[in-house]
């Protein structure tokens, strides 16, 4: 029993123990806390102070800046006013130097800056439009080399006889017949000379007609073959011989139209066209000639782009007028044209027949090709024959019947004859003196000369004007 009450009073000290450390360690805790509470109070109140004399230094700048930008102000209100001033003092000097307000002056320079604006604006277009001529006639001439090397053709060879070779001289006899009946006969059913003369194993037979020439050479080939020579055999082979030929030229020219990569054509234009596989021009055979025209003109075409069938159709039917020239009264540029409408053909195909010529100014793309394919296919060298005499001829005499008329200064014939360039003298020839001179010059070379074609007269006055800097 007495036990059991130490240990309680043993436990009962303990805890009052516990207990007055726990009191004397909450003490010392808020003792440190308050402390700490004043250190950062102390702090707090430093660093107010360093932010009121910081406000107060920042307050003190504000004011200086705000003296200084017044200042600055009046200082560039003084010196726009000063500015002013002089501006009006030098405005006043110059009215009076140059006797001129500042309106009339104003107006003066805008004059001057608009006319030098317009001489930069047309040296500005004369360059553009020289670089776009110069790059056109490299273009062009591109163009043109490149159809023509791609097309190779023969030279030309036909002429207005035709040469028969025999088998023996007694066919001459045959030939001839009793009294020459079978000579006149054949020369009467044809329409073609048939010359026998002392060349041995040849005659010869002679018209300007090739078509009639060569129904001739093919009705005597067969003559001479069958043996039986006499006018009503005549007569029945030549008959024969003029429906072969007309499925011969049709043949060619079917022949033509698909080379030339064309969809179908009427009959009767078939017709036409064939009838110019024996027809020569200068001795280019014109079917020929057409045929690679339209090859040219499809090259060109295609090479800028635009539809090359059109354009090998127009050059195709170009000179169908000469298959009919003979017959009906006119141009073949207007007859071709003719034709070409009435069987059917567009417009456009119609307009390039008609101007492949120059009579009427090309308003077509294809229209210009075909004089140009044209001109390619007829001027090439050894298309078209002309002996080197009479081209000389030609071209002196045109040189010559320039150089008549007072002023001229200088003469070309240029283009193969068919362009003569004169130049005159500014000082002596005026311009309307100069349009009288062309018209003149293409007036003699008219009436004097012979050539194929057509000649432009071009009579060049040109003025100069220079000055030397020294």
């Amino acid at each position: 029993m007495d036990v059991g009450i130490g240990t309680v009073v043993v436990v009962s000290g303990l805890l009052l123990v516990v207990s007055g450390l726990s009191a004397w360690v909450a003490h010392r805790s808020s003792r440190a806390r308050l402390a700490e509470l004043e250190r950062r109070e102390a702090r707090n109140a430093e660093r107010e102070a360093r932010l009121d004399a910081e406000q107060e230094r920042l307050h003190l700048r504000q004011l200086e800046a705000a003296e200084a930008q017044a200042e600055l102000a009046r200082s560039r209100e003084e010196l726009r006013s000063a500015r002013e001033l002089a501006d009006t003092e030098r405005r006043a000097a110059l009215e009076r130097v140059a006797g001129l307000t500042v309106a009339e002056a104003r107006s003066q320079l805008q004059r001057e800056i608009e006319q030098q604006a317009k001489r930069d604006a047309v040296l500005t277009v004369r360059e553009i439009e020289r670089r776009a001529r110069s790059e056109g006639e490299q273009r062009a001439r591109e163009i043109v080399a490149s159809a023509v090397q791609r097309v190779a053709v023969e030279q030309t060879t036909d002429s207005v006889t035709t040469s028969l070779s025999l088998a023996g001289e007694e066919l001459k006899g045959r030939i001839i017949g009793r009294e020459g009946r079978n000579i006149r006969s054949f020369e009467q059913v044809t329409g073609v000379n048939l010359i026998v003369d002392d060349t041995p194993g040849q005659v010869l037979l002679s018209c300007f007609d090739p078509v009639r020439r060569e129904v001739a050479r093919l009705s005597l080939t067969e003559l001479l073959a069958d043996g039986r020579i006499h006018p009503l055999r005549i007569e029945e082979v030549v008959e024969r011989t003029q429906e072969k030929v007309e499925q011969l030229c049709l043949r060619a020219a079917e022949e033509a139209v698909a080379e030339a990569g064309l969809d179908e054509m009427h009959p009767e234009l078939l017709r036409l066209l064939g009838r110019l596989k024996y027809r020569t021009s200068y001795g280019q055979n014109v079917l020929g000639h057409l045929l690679e025209s339209a090859h040219i003109a499809g090259m060109m075409a295609a090479e800028l782009r635009i539809d090359p069938q059109l354009v090998r159709r127009a050059t195709l039917l170009h000179d169908i007028g000469k298959a009919v020239t003979h017959e009906v009264e006119g141009s073949h540029a207007r007859i071709g044209a003719d034709l070409a409408r009435r069987y059917g053909e567009s417009e456009d195909v119609v307009h390039a027949v008609a101007a492949h010529h120059g009579e009427i100014e090309p308003r077509t793309v294809e229209a210009v090709l075909t004089q140009a394919a044209d001109a390619c296919s007829g001027g090439r060298p050894g298309a078209r024959r002309e002996s080197a005499e009479v081209y000389a001829r030609r071209m002196e005499g045109l040189e010559r019947i320039a150089r008549r008329y007072e002023g001229v200064h200088k003469v070309y014939a240029m283009q193969a004859g068919r362009e003569v360039r004169v130049m005159v003298l500014p000082e002596v020839v005026d311009d309307l003196q100069a349009q009288v001179i062309a018209h003149d010059i293409a007036k003699r070379v008219e009436d004097e000369l012979t050539y194929p074609g057509r000649i432009r007269i071009t009579v060049i006055r040109e003025s100069r004007a220079t000055e030397y800097a020294r």
